[in-house]
């Protein structure tokens, strides 16, 4: 409730700091949205004004910080998981590999593809255009420096970014919460962590240790 309200507050700020009728019409609009969707737009802003990276904003992350987990580990890992969570791993696609990278140079970026495809069909039927999230995937990225993170897409908006002039129907909205479960769970564990929470833990002690400068996650209470 608190959050709403304050999203409510910035909203008529906005409509009355920028100029014009497009901005009044904006607030309207997002005062319009579900209270889910009104949370998931402001999560995204959230992030984009902090960090200026609009596909950051769309994105989920799990630093690797186990360093006996190896690459070969991960993917193995990722594909037994796949069937815990009625997904397949239905493909890899390794990107590139850099000698002697800089420190904040990507030199390693491998792609692993996973999908549920009684789920996928439904999804076309809602809407053709979520075609272009499919399948689903897990990027392995590894920095010069040693860093190394799995990134996959944070559906959030995908569920709940829409409004009632093209609802979802609660049957295919359950099996789309269960595969942004599924394509959270997977990257999570792994990374080798059994909570998000760890997860969070562990990126903020691994940064402030090493003095890294990128956007933390914050611990809810």
């Amino acid at each position: 409730m608190k959050r709403k309200i304050l999203m409510m507050v910035a909203t008529v700020f906005a409509a009355f700091t920028m100029s014009g009728c497009t901005a009044m019409n904006l607030g309207v609009k997002f005062m319009g949205f579900d209270e889910k969707t009104q949370v998931a737009y402001a999560d995204m802003m959230d992030i984009v004004d902090e960090t200026g990276d609009p596909a950051q904003a769309m994105m989920k992350e799990w630093l690797v910080t186990d360093e006996e987990l190896t690459e070969e580990d991960i993917f193995d890992e990722m594909k037994s998981l796949a069937g815990d969570y009625n997904m397949r791993f239905v493909g890899e696609k390794p990107m590139f590999r850099i000698k002697d990278p800089k420190p904040d140079q990507i030199s390693r970026a491998r792609i692993g593809e996973f999908c549920s495809l009684g789920v996928a069909k439904k999804m076309l039927d809602h809407s053709r255009f979520y075609g272009g999230f499919m399948p689903c995937r897990v990027i392995y990225v590894e920095y010069g420096d040693g860093r190394r993170y799995l990134i996959s897409m944070d559906m959030t908006l995908a569920l709940y970014g829409g409004t009632d002039v093209k609802p979802i129907s609660s049957e295919l909205m359950a099996d789309m919460e269960n595969v942004k479960t599924a394509m959270e769970q997977i990257p999570l564990k792994a990374a080798g962590y059994d909570t998000q929470l760890e997860a969070d833990k562990a990126m903020i002690k691994y940064y402030t240790e090493k003095g890294i400068k990128e956007r933390m996650p914050t611990i809810k209470k």
